[in-house]
Formats: C-alpha cells, structure tokens, sequence
C-alpha cells in the first residue's frame, strides 16, 4: 500500500510570511516614496535617486531584521530544548508523566496516555517533547538566513516595481500612473500570497491594497505640505 504524503498550508509558512512581508513594504514603501518626493519636487532624477535609496536600505533593513527577529525566536527555541534535554536527563519519569497528562488532557484514556508516552519518549523523547509540550516542530522552525534572504529578495522585487513606473511615466502623470500601477501589483501580490496560503484571495488582496492606498495618500499629502512650504 502507497502513502500518501499530504502537503499543508502551513508548511509554507516561514518563507511565505517573510516574502509577502517583503515585497507588500517594497511596493508600498517605494512607491510612497516616490509619491512623496514627486508631490514635493517634480524632478525625475531626485525621485529615482530616492527611490533607488529606498530600496537598498529598505531591502538591507528588511534583511537584518528579520534575521535578527528570527535568530532571537531561534534562541529562545535552543533554550527551551537545551531545559527540556536537561529535565529529561536528571527527571525522566517526571516528564513522562507530564507526557501522559498532556495526552490525557486531549482526550486519551490514562492508561493509553501512559503507553503513548512510554513509546514516543523510547523512540524520541526530545521530539515527543519539542512537538507535544513546547509546541516546536519542524515545520515551525525559526530559520533566520532563509527568512533574511526571502525578505530582501522579495523587498528589492516589490520596490524594482515602482521604480520601472517611475522610469516610463510622464512627469506630469508620474504621480497618478505611480499610485495606480502600485496598487494594482499590490492586489496582484495579495491575491497570490492569498493563494499560495491557502486563504480568501479578495480578502488577501483587498487588505494590502487598502493600507497601500492609505500610505501613498499619506505621503503625497506630506511631499504637497513639504514642497509647498519650501518653495
């Protein structure tokens, strides 16, 4: 008989939370950018030279933290295994018993529970304990170089978006054809990183959108505000 091996949504996670992470700050930050400077100072240059600035310490900030986020859950994952290895090496039949409970608690009769327990502990103590009592497994792994790189890449793709806008658009039109196209990659993105989740792709396109908009509305607001001062 063939097993089938079933894939779940929830093994995406770690790199898809970073990489739509990265890429809605991308577009939305980029493209805010380069609304706001626009509105401030119509000139193509100092708006590409902003939203070329933009998107190298935007994608170099992403990068670091989310490797250091990642690396502190890391730590804090390292230190709970190194306490459980150490209970289970001077405590042991406590933590079976604690074992047993939790099972017991999720509806195993006390005698199986206490089988249950024996078994997993002889074959993997660690793991049954990493899995079933600390909530760790390998799906959920904190992984800080995947998640630096996937936020990085995927900033530096969303930014390269407004920019290429920013490239061909009129000055005249820049700020509406940068907003809109914007927003349409927004959706765009939403809708796959929906998708790829497993979740509502109107729902997952339609919150990033929203909160685009708002920040581009922001920051024309401001660049108006800033540049008419100045002038």
């Amino acid at each position: 008989m063939s097993i089938h091996n079933e894939k779940h949504f929830a093994e995406r996670i770690g790199w898809l939370r970073a990489a739509v992470l990265g890429a809605n700050d991308g577009i939305v930050s980029t493209a805010s950018l380069i609304v706001g400077v626009a509105a401030a100072s119509p000139d193509r240059n100092s708006i590409l030279i902003a939203g070329m600035a933009g998107l190298v310490a935007g994608a170099m900030s992403m990068a670091a933290g989310e490797f250091v986020s990642v690396s502190s859950q890391a730590d804090t994952e390292n230190a709970d295994l190194d306490r459980e290895r150490n209970e289970l090496e001077n405590n042991h039949e406590f933590e079976v018993q604690e074992l047993t409970n939790i099972y017991i608690e999720r509806g195993l009769e006390a005698d199986l529970a206490g089988e249950v327990a024996q078994q997993l502990m002889a074959h993997d103590a660690l793991g049954a304990h990493a899995r079933d009592e600390l909530g760790l497994t390998e799906v959920h792994t904190a992984r800080p170089i995947q998640a630096a790189l996937a936020s990085a890449v995927t900033f530096a793709l969303g930014a390269a978006l407004p920019l290429l806008l920013t490239l061909v658009s009129p000055i005249s039109w820049m700020i509406p054809l940068v907003a809109g196209g914007s927003l349409v990659f927004l959706s765009i993105m939403g809708a796959v990183a929906a998708r790829a989740g497993g979740a509502n792709i109107w729902a997952g396109a339609g919150r990033v959108t929203l909160w685009g908009a708002l920040a581009m509305i922001a920051t024309a607001l401001v660049g108006s505000l800033f540049g008419t001062s100045v002038g």
